[in-house]
């Protein structure tokens, strides 16, 4: 936090002089240098700078909240504390004075109001008595202003003393008329009030653009405005702005005489993932149509398939046709519109009839141009939803279809900042780089809600401060707005106690493997710490074949893999996900896809494993070739989240693969798993037995050394937990038989228990 040289930033902070030009810090570098100036006991910077920093943040506060604000008070105070005559402090208490007597002006009825000579006195006088209550309110405003305006030689105040004297003699004038109707007497002037309106009207408007250009914005939104105020999205701010251009041309055409046969209309496709902002385009675009008068109101009607489809025939299109009423002179907005047609559904949804409605009243006479239909949705769903109904899709020209991308991470922290600021909270440097890790981890496949998530994080980081904290006097007021790296804990939810790496190493025998791992994960730290340093890296090949007998380890090793993966940095989950064959095949054509893509969606950020992958492939017209076709374009599109390893025996697996060019050019790595010699195995057997709190008799173990090297032992590790559990069950048996109660005799495991146990275990071959 501190990385910073001091003279540098004074002279920085020194050059802001006037409210007219904008400060050149951010509002949350503001905040930070504030919070790290005030744990050095506000020493390391002049008076003067740091008078400056105090109003700086008044000024960002101002400007986004120009009403009566308690910290923006305070802050002010601050800084006249330091340095009474800062002009730029001088500046903004000003302006906070104008801007609340322009918010009290704005919100009076004198843009509505107006009184006729044909009005009947009872209504003239209503008028004027409700008029004179408002006048009286903004005098009174003024007079208490004026007693603590500083600078009154400016533009500002020129006009702010003007309404002041329109004011009066509006007042003057209102009086007048009152007394004229209450005795009944002829002369009221109707045409002097209206005059004094007027010219109050004109004032407001001279006061409005004597503010800095910066604070015009904050006071009155365009709708452009506010989308070039939006995060990211560059192509579509560029593409809104043409369309508004295009539309506002188009629309003075027409007043020339002008006409267009072709217009491409107002209906809109807007796609995107969840958070991306479709919600608020299509606000946006209501709001321009508005403004270009092309629209009657600005409203949205916001639905989803819940409003509309209705649960016996005629319900859904009454429902439709209700919002569609509803919608006239506005937007009708319907969110995740391909929920309307679901596949293979039943004579009893009734979301085609919607559609349909739909379809007729975006033509239809009495509703065609009277209303605009904006369908939105994921990008996908919404392109197979629209080519699966070509009426539908033939309203809908192609330059009407906005695609929202993802937003990007640095755009993300930018959310993050912003929704912070908007909550009086800032993240501190530290805690800022934690919340990134966190939304990287969250940003695993296409149901990241980007901004949506990102604000549920910040709320969710502010919930975890305002849960622990109290507040107190005696602490420092940014205290109460700092979001530390300590606020962000509960990202920090890994719960294994035992290292990867460590667990790897307890395991028995299976020496060439745990090189083999333990050589990758050397391998994706170091290049890991390359990235880091800005050295170019070697693609990494994650995708694995793990081949060999069964119980010799491979699901072991395989969520051991995930986890040293997870601890590199290299995948965001860390999770484990076994298949197999009944996991990706269907049973019919066009399934089979829709479930491996399931499965890898599950997968994603983690580790797919396949067990026994030879399964999938059982000729051409197999089902099963569609499912390896799908996992390798799956495999392509999240390369660098995902991976991939396929199980199953040595020669099987060779086959598999060399049969399919597209799984050998994506599977480098290859690890065979030996089967277990007769000390491994005797060594799982202690191990094991020692898990339950049993012992092995000396001659109990003598015993399955023999059988171990004698027999050739299918199943491996396997075969001998189904032996122990057999045994078990004999010791058990015996147990009971000579109804010993002798606590060595609970826990020991003799020679006849495996010999039993021997007899009936399959898998060994004697």
């Amino acid at each position: 936090m501190d990385d910073f040289d001091i003279n540098e930033l004074e002279a920085i902070i020194n050059q802001w002089t006037s409210t007219s030009d904008k400060p050149p810090l951010y509002e949350v570098e503001v905040l930070r240098r504030l919070d790290w100036f005030s744990f050095q006991q506000k020493q390391a910077i002049s008076k003067e700078s740091l008078a400056n920093l105090y109003c700086m943040l008044a000024f960002f506060r101002l400007k986004r909240n120009f009403d009566d604000d308690q910290i923006t008070e305070l802050l002010l105070k601050e800084a006249e504390s330091i340095n009474k005559t800062q002009p730029v402090l001088l500046e903004i208490k000003n302006l906070k004075l104008y801007f609340n007597f322009y918010s009290d002006l704005e919100s009076s009825d004198f843009g509505d109001w107006s009184i006729r000579e044909t009005d009947f006195d009872p209504a003239k006088l209503k008028k004027s008595k409700e008029l004179l209550n408002e006048v009286d309110r903004l005098i009174d405003h003024i007079k208490n202003a004026k007693a603590t305006i500083t600078d009154n030689k400016n533009k500002l105040n020129e006009i702010f003393l003007s309404i002041e004297g329109e004011l009066l003699s509006l007042s003057d004038t209102l009086n007048s008329v009152i007394n004229s109707i209450e005795s009944r007497k002829s002369d009221v002037k109707v045409q002097e009030l209206n005059q004094h309106v007027k010219k109050i009207i004109l004032l407001k408007t001279d006061f409005y653009e004597q503010f800095p250009d910066i604070f015009k914005k904050s006071l009155r939104k365009d709708p452009l405005d506010e989308l070039d105020e939006m995060i990211g999205l560059k192509e579509i701010k560029n593409y809104i702005h043409q369309y508004y251009h295009y539309l506002k041309y188009q629309q003075e055409r027409k007043s020339l005489g002008f006409h267009m046969v072709d217009e491409p209309g107002l209906h809109m496709i807007i796609t995107g993932n969840p958070g991306t902002g479709k919600t608020t385009i299509a606000r946006l675009l209501a709001s321009i149509y508005y403004e270009l008068g092309l629209l009657e109101t600005s409203e949205v009607t916001e639905v989803n398939r819940s409003h509309l489809v209705g649960s016996y025939v005629g319900q859904s299109e009454e429902n439709t046709l209700n919002f569609v009423r509803d919608s006239i002179g506005g937007i009708l907005f319907i969110d995740e519109a391909y929920s309307l047609k679901r596949e293979g559904q039943s004579g009893n949804d009734y979301g085609q009839a919607v559609i349909d409605t739909l379809v007729s009243n975006m033509t239809n006479k009495d509703y065609a141009n009277r209303f605009a239909l904006i369908l939105a949705g994921y990008p996908e769903e919404m392109r197979q939803f629209l080519w699966s109904n070509p009426g539908l899709r033939s309203r809908f020209p192609e330059q009407n279809h906005i695609s929202l991308p993802d937003f990007k991470i640095a755009e993300l922290l930018q959310i993050a900042e912003n929704t912070a600021l908007s909550n009086d909270y800032f993240f501190t440097e530290a805690a800022l780089l934690k919340f990134e890790t966190l939304v990287e981890k969250s940003r695993v496949d296409d149901t990241f809600g980007n901004a949506r998530t990102v604000r549920d994080l910040v709320l969710k980081a502010i919930f975890k401060k305002g849960a622990s904290k109290t507040l107190s006097s005696n602490e420092n007021w940014l205290e109460h707005m700092r979001i530390d790296k300590n606020d962000l804990d509960f990202m920090d939810n890994d719960n294994n106690d035992t290292q990867p790496l460590k667990r790897l190493d307890q395991l028995i025998g299976l020496n060439n493997v745990k090189q083999e791992v333990m050589k990758l994960s050397s391998f994706v730290r170091v290049q890991q710490k390359r990235k880091q340093k800005g050295l170019p890296v070697v693609p990494i090949q994650l995708h694995a074949v793990f081949s060999g007998n069964p119980g010799t380890g491979k699901t072991t090793i395989a969520k051991i893999y995930s986890q040293i993966l997870k601890e590199c940095g290299l995948l965001k989950r860390g999770h484990f996900v076994l298949a197999s064959r009944s996991d990706l095949v269907a049973g019919y054509v066009g399934q089979t896809a829709i479930k491996t893509k399931q499965k890898v969606r599950e997968s994603l950020g983690g580790v797919l494993f396949i067990d026994e992958a030879y399964s999938l492939y059982r000729g051409e017209k197999d089902f099963g070739k569609e499912a390896i076709d799908t996992l390798v374009d799956e495999m392509t599109k999240h390369n660098e989240n995902l991976v991939v390893i396929l199980a199953g025996y040595n020669d099987e697996m060779q086959r598999f693969i060399s049969s399919n060019p597209g799984l050998e050019s994506r599977f480098k790595k290859y690890f065979e798993f030996q089967d277990y010699n007769e000390q491994e195995l005797l060594e799982i057997t202690k191990l094991h037995i020692e898990n339950y709190q049993y012992e092995l008799e000396d001659k109990a173990g003598s015993y399955l050394t023999k059988v171990y090297k004698e027999n050739s032992i299918e199943g491996n590790a396997r075969f001998v937990v189904n032996l122990i559990d057999e045994a078990i069950q004999f010791q058990a048996l015996r147990m009971e038989e000579t109804e010993s109660d002798n606590l060595d005799s609970y826990q020991l495991l003799k020679k006849e228990d495996f010999q039993n146990a021997l007899a009936n275990v399959r898998g060994n071959s004697t």
